[in-house]
């Protein structure tokens, strides 16, 4: 018997970012607006799509969830669109504390799920770039999962791709599509930004989404190159470095394939490990 076809139209927007909130929004949603017309069901955004990314932005650009300017057009949008509109990241502010929030918005409207990064960027390379996001940012601590029509989707940001434990618990919550709005840097990107998104999608046998903003050229400067990969880490579709959309078929039953063929499933470790004589 034939498996039944299970396929999700989906558009990855890389999208440019200025200073100025509102045209960010209007230029967004004009693109959501052309995501849909190309016949995506989901709709993802970049990492911090309605203002610059640095620790000097998140305060002046924080709002409320879901009261705020960019929670109200990501909810029009998702609702007369008739999408599933992953929000990508803006600076949420609440009880005097800062996050870096994803928001997902159901084709009704309403906010389905919020998810706070869990994962702040602090590094220092050299010769290379410093960046401390902890100076303002809080982190989250909760998963946060939606359905789309059946599929569970699994949501991280930016520097969570780098987590393998956090991939693998959404894939044990049956997880089959990770989004991760991610502004790669030109340091870190060309070295790591495919291969860890080609990493999650063959270790978790699961679609790997990542979407970064356009490239510009003041300030933190993002590394594009936007992504889908499949279960099998083949790469569906890529940006280069300016504004793009990215329209691609997921074919759900590759994750059923790959888990039959390849199965790597908790079970089988367990299976294995219980074996295992562990020196001392």
């Amino acid at each position: 018997m034939q498996s039944v076809m299970r396929t999700v139209r989906t558009a990855l927007i890389q999208s440019r970012v200025g200073k100025n909130r509102s045209e960010n929004l209007q230029n967004a949603r004009k693109l959501i607006d052309e995501a849909k017309g190309l016949g995506a069901r989901l709709v993802c955004l970049p990492e911090c799509f309605n203002s610059p990314y640095g620790t000097k932005f998140f305060n002046e650009y924080a709002e409320s969830i879901p009261n705020g300017p960019t929670s109200e057009m990501l909810s029009k949008a998702a609702q007369e669109n008739q999408i599933y509109l992953v929000g990508g990241t803006f600076p949420e502010v609440e009880k005097n504390k800062y996050y870096n929030t994803c928001t997902v918005w159901g084709p009704e409207g309403k906010l389905l799920v919020k998810y706070r990064k869990m994962h702040l960027f602090d590094i220092d390379i050299p010769g290379g770039i410093t960046f401390k996001e902890s100076d303002v940012l809080s982190a989250g601590n909760e998963l946060g999962t939606f359905l789309l029509d059946g599929v569970k989707v699994g949501l991280g940001v930016c520097y969570d791709l780098r987590f393998e434990e956090l991939a693998k618990l959404y894939r044990l919550q049956g997880v089959e599509i990770l989004v991760y709005p991610a502004a790669f840097n030109l340091t870190t990107g060309p070295l790591h930004f495919e291969l860890l998104q080609k990493s999650r999608a063959i270790d978790n046998q699961v679609f790997v989404l990542a979407i970064s903003p356009a490239r510009g050229d003041q300030g933190y400067i993002a590394w594009g190159h936007s992504q889908i990969t499949s279960p099998w880490g083949k790469v569906l579709g890529q940006a280069k470095e300016g504004e793009e959309i990215i329209n691609v078929d997921l074919d759900l039953r590759e994750c059923d394939q790959v888990r039959q063929q390849i199965p790597i499933c908790a079970q089988r470790r367990k299976d294995i490990y219980d074996t295992v004589q562990v020196g001392k």
